[in-house]
């Protein structure tokens, strides 16, 4: 049911030079004989290390925002974005009425979510093997006003009703969340992109914190995804409708919860992020936010007596077995009460990453952190510390950048991936180096994460440093570099099905650190061959099974390393459900 046109009048841009190492054009469409590809794209990336063209200006009346103080405003025309045409009519696959279903029963609403991701199946779609052909599907240069500094990840979920139909759903072009300043530090705004054509949809009017990582999610029941972050004013927990309307303002000051002395560069907040997880399984969603967790309506219910630090993502995980999720800041976890599960006193704040990293069917945390690479079991046994595999010293922020869990070689069991200032390496569970890759980032604390764009078993990694985007193969290899400027926060690359199409896409920000660089790329394969992406990322600590497609956040979370066992990575759809490519061989 997939619709195979190719987007036509993709165009070039000046500025972008983008390096493909390993990049053949492919005859295969991946249509089937009934729906015939066209070709009469005119791709934006050529082979070798630069790209030439114009950009294309575009824009789009997208939705028009409420007018009160602290909702959205117009949108501008100072987005550039792809020219084409919006969708057509015809079924988009995956996302359309199954009426191809054997049963005997009512046909089934692929416009609503119908996985509750307890399962997970083997995948069926494979693209050719020489689908790999970036090209720059569309560039947002900013806001009206001069926003074009984006220093935390892309976020994406379904925020407006595309179709018109009256209900914002699966059918629907997914939606870009970004938080972009005039310059870093600056008081930030909460833009919507259409993830088709990049065009904004709106800026919501509050000032937020340009370097915390918002969370999407639905938290009041509504079928549709707010946006929670932290206002610029008073450093509170906000929580934004869809339409940029102010939901409510948290009760408590993020930093209150801190012990004297210990906030750091900026406060526990700085480069922070916000989670969102039914921690008691009650059914009502609580925000994560560092140490502190707050209710669905923004009322503060308790901060640990450990500190998250800066450059945090919390996280939640059952990491007990008793049905709750435990609130995970790396060297330490609590109940969702606020109780104490356990705190490994050696082990410094750092960021937590959360899979059975050695195949004994429990979780384990893995924390990267200023000292290096730390491994604790889902009982707070310490099972190696610090460890420093690249030979990077632990001074400054070297080692304290969020990891990636991934089957990065297709052998069917889980690495980890994390950047040391110069290295992007993929390890062992036990710390040993599969493979090292050289990458530039003094300046801190960025991360990665991996998508099996091809469907053959094995992922392609990507990171993002302060001059690029690098995507490597199974072996380490670099197969694409796109370039970018970044003094690198917490963010990282992001991958999911941004326009509906039934491919996956690549969201790159950027922000003001040398020569400047659009504020957020989209690639896509040129001919829209790479398997489809779930379309939906919604936070920092993002592990698949945090979050339904729709937005609404699962009352009992499946644990993600009793399935996918990934942390930071996207998963492969099909028929509307998470499946796993099989491993080679």
């Amino acid at each position: 049911m997939r619709s195979c046109t190719v987007p036509t009048n993709s165009k070039s841009y000046p500025g972008l030079s983008v390096a493909v190492l390993l990049a053949v054009a492919g005859s295969a469409s991946g249509c089937t004989p009934s729906e015939p590809a066209t070709d009469d794209t005119t791709t934006g990336i050529t082979v070798g290390p630069t790209v030439g063209g114009t950009t294309v200006g575009s824009t789009d009346d997208g939705t028009t925002a409420a007018t009160a103080d602290g909702t959205a405003t117009a949108p501008t025309s100072t987005s550039t974005a792809d020219d084409t045409e919006g969708p057509d009519t015809a079924p988009i696959f995956d996302v359309d009425y199954d009426t191809d279903s054997d049963t005997d029963g009512p046909p089934i609403d692929m416009c609503t979510v119908q996985d509750d991701m307890n399962a997970v199946g083997d995948c069926n779609a494979e693209a050719p093997p020489d689908s790999f052909e970036p090209d720059v599907q569309w560039v947002w240069t900013g806001g009206a006003t001069g926003e074009q500094s984006c220093i935390v990840t892309a976020l994406v979920a379904n925020l407006t009703d595309d179709d018109g139909n009256g209900t914002i759903d699966l059918c629907d072009v997914p939606d870009v969340v970004v938080v972009a300043a005039t310059t870093h530090t600056a008081p930030g705004y909460v833009f919507l992109l259409d993830g088709e054509t990049g065009a904004e949809h709106m800026r919501f009017g509050t000032q937020v914190v340009d370097h915390v990582t918002p969370a999407l999610g639905d938290i009041d029941d509504d079928g549709i995804p707010e946006i929670i972050t932290v206002g610029f004013s008073d450093g509170r927990l906000v929580a934004f409708e869809h339409d940029g309307t102010v939901k409510w303002t948290g009760d408590t000051v993020w930093e209150d919860g801190l012990p004297n002395g210990t906030g750091g560069l900026f406060g526990d907040w700085a480069y922070g992020s916000v989670q969102l997880a039914d921690v008691d399984t009650d059914g009502d969603v609580e925000i994560i936010a560092g140490n502190m967790l707050a209710d669905h309506t923004g009322h503060t219910l308790w901060f640990a007596p450990e500190v998250a630090g800066d450059w945090n993502a919390s996280t939640a995980a059952d990491l007990d077995g008793d049905g709750d999720l435990e609130i995970v800041l790396g060297h330490a976890a609590f109940r969702h009460d606020g109780s104490t599960l356990w705190v490994v006193p050696s082990v410094q704040p750092g960021f937590p990453q959360v899979a059975d990293l050695d195949g004994d069917g429990l979780p384990e945390v893995l924390v990267t952190n200023r000292g290096g690479i730390s491994l604790i079991e889902h009982d707070g046994t310490l099972t190696y510390q610090d460890l420093r595999p690249t030979g990077v010293s632990s001074g400054g922020l070297n080692w304290i950048r969020p990891a990636t869990i991934h089957d990065f070689d297709g052998d069917g069991a889980p690495e980890f991936a994390v950047s040391s200032q110069t290295h992007y390496t993929v390890y062992e569970p036990n710390g040993m180096i599969v493979w090292d890759a050289p990458v530039v980032d003094f300046s801190g604390v960025a991360g990665g994460t991996a998508f099996d764009f091809l469907g053959d078993g094995i992922a392609e990694a990507m990171y993002t440093d302060e001059q690029r985007l690098h995507v490597f193969d199974g072996g380490g290899n670099s197969i694409l570099q796109i370039d970018r400027t970044s003094v690198t926060g917490t963010e990282y690359p992001v991958v999911a099905d941004i326009d509906n199409d039934g491919s996956a896409e690549i969201l790159v920000v950027s922000n003001g650190a040398g020569a400047g660089f659009p504020t957020v790329q989209a690639v896509r394969d040129v001919q829209d061959r790479w398997i489809q992406a779930r379309r939906i990322w919604n936070q920092h600590a993002y592990h698949v099974t945090n979050v339904r497609e729709d937005g609404t956040i699962p009352q009992f979370a499946p644990n993600s390393w009793e399935g996918l066992n990934t942390f930071r990575t996207q998963a492969q759809i099909e028929g509307g459900g998470i499946c796993v490519p099989t491993p080679p061989g």
